[in-house]
């Protein structure tokens, strides 16, 4: 087995035209706590509105819902709509930028439910999201 010099990360990036790691930049990104909790609710709950992310996603509060609402806004993952009623209402929509993440969250979800059955089913039994859902596609499970 030859021994190969590890490459510095900073050499690596240079190597093929990057500034930055793309996994780290994916990560400051969906890395923050519960972005990914509002983008799976939004994809697979069908959820818009600020009260049911704050009802749903346990241990969020308003202050970090608002804060992380407003980065994914800035970032485009999310698009804040004012629906003309009274009293206002504000609603939030994915953008294609947003949805680009659905096959990650199937990723993820896959994932734990191939290497931690035991945490996700009572019966301990690994499956598959389509064994699940009878869909890999996780915006079409509430369609």
């Amino acid at each position: 087995m030859d021994d190969i010099a590890p490459v510095p990360l900073k050499q690596h990036l240079q190597n093929y035209g990057m500034k930055h790691c793309p996994i780290d930049n994916s990560l400051k990104l969906l890395g923050k706590k519960f972005t990914l909790h509002i983008i799976r609710n939004m994809i697979l709950l069908k959820q818009n509105k600020f009260s049911q992310f704050l009802r749903s996603v346990e241990g969020i509060n308003t202050k970090t819902l608002s804060a992380r609402l407003q980065e994914m806004e800035i970032e485009g993952l999310i698009e804040r709509k004012i629906i003309e009623r009274r009293p206002i209402q504000i609603e939030y929509a994915l953008t294609k930028k947003g949805m680009a993440l659905e096959p990650l969250l199937s990723l993820l979800a896959a994932f734990s439910m191939k290497y931690g059955p035991q945490v996700i089913f009572a019966d301990k039994k690994p499956r598959t999201i389509k064994q699940v859902f009878g869909t890999e596609i996780l915006s079409k499970v509430y369609d």
